[in-house]
């Protein structure tokens, strides 16, 4: 036996066999197509996480000529006993017969000690025509495990879980494409009872990938945190000679600089959603979603994307004197405490004040341009003044985050990310949220974050994200 399970995925052609060894070894690069006979070989798909491999798939071809197949072993079999035996003497056999390609192709890992994934589509009625193949399989003697992945809109489910039942040890229904991700563990949890060896394997498996999970949204937090420092405080720079000084407006340059901020702003965004893709394990997604556009009155976004994901001027408030409340302690820790607290006091009103007042407008970021100095002039555009720039990008990037994380490997549609509503992030606690306030008051400032304030964002973030789950979860 395989040292690390195997598992054989078989079933009749165009039944979403190849979807469900996308999902369950988190790979996308599988071909998925409607037409029958997809796979024509079989392909095996490790799964491994911080380069231990846990288990392998077997995308196999589906049967073609089961009952010639099952006619041959019942003329060569003598008893039950010898099944197994029979099975692996017509893969044997057959292996050069063009008759039998796909049959000894997704039959040869089995004989080779691979458990059975067996697939069946649950839109379609039952029909006796699998019951050739099903008996093949209970054939071999090896564990198996029957998935109805229902592909179309009707439901025949109820039918073929009664049949299932009586050629496989556990029948589940999962859908490839929209199975969440506690159902996977579910599967090879399942697969541990059938097969006492792969018993430990498997539970150490389900707990690396638990914990994988757990560390990738760790991960996408650090990446998002990054990324909100990096466009809250960008600043967009020219350095002009006398000659382009006296050539150029300061309109011509404000729209220049504007121009190149605007789409070094829009690249990084991508560049985030392409790095929590990767890291998801999502190599070949396409996206379409509403863009970020300068619109006709010069706001950064657009007004539907700002009124989605911007946050009330109520939430600024609070996360404001939060802020300030913070920063004003350094007051009180000057005087030793002889302030009585109003150092707190102050920054607080003033932080939210200063929130609430950025709130109920967009303030875009300012054309300086300094002084004559060795005959060069150095102009500058940014960074951003508007904490909303920072909630609608923060916004946008859990939205992201959270479409991929519950995205499996099976899918092949658009991901569409439309604008949704922002009230989630009421449900913040308030540390986190003045964690996120303080640190794009700062990068509005241009000053960078140390590594604790990173992390302290960071984590910040991830609670965030905990708390949109939650509240897409429950809207479903």
């Amino acid at each position: 036996m395989n040292q690390k399970p195997v598992f054989a995925v078989v079933g009749h052609p165009n039944k979403g066999k190849s979807s469900v060894v996308a999902t369950l070894s988190q790979n996308d690069a599988i071909a998925i197509a409607l037409e029958p006979g997809t796979t024509r070989a079989g392909q095996a798909y490790p799964l491994t996480v911080d380069g231990q491999e846990l288990y392998t798939l077997v995308d196999t071809p589906g049967f073609q000529r089961p009952r010639r197949v099952l006619q041959w072993l019942e003329a060569h079999s003598l008893s039950a006993s010898d099944h197994p035996e029979t099975v692996r003497a017509f893969v044997l056999q057959h292996r050069g017969d063009d008759r039998f390609v796909d049959e000894c192709e997704l039959l040869a890992p089995i004989t080779e000690g691979a458990g059975i994934i067996y697939v069946v589509d649950g839109s379609v009625p039952y029909s006796t025509e699998h019951e050739a193949e099903m008996t093949i399989l209970r054939w071999t003697g090896r564990p198996s495990l029957a998935l109805i992945n229902s592909i179309g809109d009707d439901d025949y489910s109820d039918t073929w879980q009664s049949a299932l039942g009586q050629f496989f040890q556990v029948v589940r229904k999962f859908d490839a494409v929209r199975a969440p991700f506690e159902q996977h563990l579910s599967l090879l949890r399942a697969f541990g009872q059938l097969e006492p060896d792969w018993e430990q394997p498997l539970e150490q498996a389900t707990h690396l990938l638990s914990e994988q999970r757990r560390q990738r949204r760790q991960q996408a937090a650090q990446l998002i945190a990054r990324a909100l420092e990096d466009l809250m405080s960008w600043q967009e720079k020219r350095t002009l000679t006398l000659d382009q000084i006296a050539g150029t407006s300061d309109a011509t340059l404000a729209e220049t600089l504007r121009e190149r901020w605007y789409q070094r702003q829009r690249k990084r965004e991508q560049t985030l959603r392409v790095s929590i893709e990767h890291l998801y394990q999502h190599q070949r997604i396409q996206r379409q979603e509403a863009e970020l556009e300068w619109a006709s009155q010069h706001d950064l976004f657009s007004e539907d994307t700002r009124q989605h994901w911007a946050v009330s001027k109520k939430y600024l408030a609070g996360a404001g004197f939060g802020a300030g409340a913070v920063g004003g302690a350094g007051l009180d820790a000057l005087t030793l405490g002889s302030s009585l607290g109003a150092g707190a006091l102050i920054g607080g009103v003033l932080g939210a004040a200063g929130s609430y007042f950025y709130g109920d407008r967009l303030v875009l970021p300012a054309l300086n341009i300094g002084p004559i100095k060795d005959g060069l002039k150095t102009a500058s555009f940014g960074p951003v003044q508007d904490s909303q720039f920072g909630y609608v990008v923060l916004g946008r990037a859990v939205d992201h985050w959270w479409h991929i994380s519950h995205r499996n490997h099976a899918g092949r549609d658009l991901l569409e990310l439309e604008p949704a509503d922002h009230h989630w992030l009421e449900q913040l606690d308030k540390a986190s949220r003045r964690e996120i306030q303080k640190a794009f008051d700062r990068c509005r400032k241009q000053r960078s974050l140390s590594h604790s304030q990173r992390q302290d964002l960071a984590s910040a973030i991830e609670q965030a994200m905990a708390v949109y789950d939650d509240w897409r979860l429950n809207r479903a």
